[in-house]
């Protein structure tokens, strides 16, 4: 495969699963993370986390680090808010803009009881590749946001678990499958996570026989840790590892509540 293609889509995959944070009764709360490549600093991100009663707010940063901040400085912003429900963090509204060297994005979705009812995004694919896989209204419907999407509650089976996400482009699903326990310690957080394997697959929304979405469609060993948030009973991802042929993408939370 095109090995920058595969980094970008793995680093681009790491970062949608990561963009949450654990949830803290009635207070502010941050959590931050560090993204790698093979052990060298790709970008560090800040997530923020307000939850009153039922409902919730997370608002996050990433930016560039590193020899990648020097070639291409990278940064983005993101925001949902939503009510927690009893399987899910259902979103009502998400939104993600980036700015990666001249190019720029902004995306925005509103969604009613787990269902899509608009999105957009700018600036707009035109005109479409001919490969492209259309977004339908059915791929819309009962779907969480990257955000919030893999914020699990205490009392839900972590994995196996399959988690149906939309980001206002592309519809896909995380196939998650168990694979034991392990240790794991950073500021805020020491005990035993939950691991799981992570499946990519791409449902609409993106181009046919793409070589990188194809890699990471075939990828059968990345995986993802979630850790207990025992002041709301959550899981969130505090871990992930996406093999690539230039070494690992990794993400690993550096502080976790606290």
């Amino acid at each position: 495969m095109n090995r920058r293609n595969g980094f970008r889509a793995s680093a681009l995959l790491a970062a949608t699963m990561f963009s949450t944070t654990s949830v803290a009764a009635d207070i502010a709360h941050q959590t931050d993370y560090s993204i790698s490549l093979a052990g060298l600093p790709l970008a560090r991100a800040t997530f923020h986390t307000e939850l009153v009663k039922n409902r919730y707010t997370i608002s996050g940063t990433l930016n560039s680090a590193g020899l990648v901040d020097i070639i291409s400085r990278t940064s983005g912003q993101t925001r949902v808010s939503g009510v927690i429900a009893n399987d899910h963090l259902r979103a009502s509204q998400y939104s993600m803009s980036y700015r990666s060297g001249r190019k720029s994005r902004a995306i925005s979705v509103t969604f009613r009881n787990g269902n899509v009812v608009r999105a957009s995004m700018t600036p707009k694919r035109n005109p479409l590749p001919k490969n492209w896989v259309p977004v339908t209204s059915r791929d819309m419907r009962n779907v969480l946001d990257p955000l919030s999407g893999l914020i699990i509650p205490g009392k839900n089976r972590v994995c196996p678990n399959t988690l149906p996400i939309f980001d206002g482009e592309s519809r896909l699903d995380i196939k998650l499958s168990p694979k034991g326990t392990r240790s794991f310690k950073t500021r805020g957080f020491e005990g035993e996570v939950i691991v799981c394997g992570v499946r990519f697959v791409p449902r609409a929304g993106y181009r046919k026989g793409r070589e990188d979405v194809e890699y990471l469609r075939r990828l059968e060993t990345m995986e993802v840790w979630f850790a207990r948030a025992e002041a709301v009973d959550v899981y969130a991802p505090v871990y992930v590892r996406i093999p690539t042929k230039l070494g690992p993408v990794t993400v690993s939370a550096t502080r976790f509540g606290g």
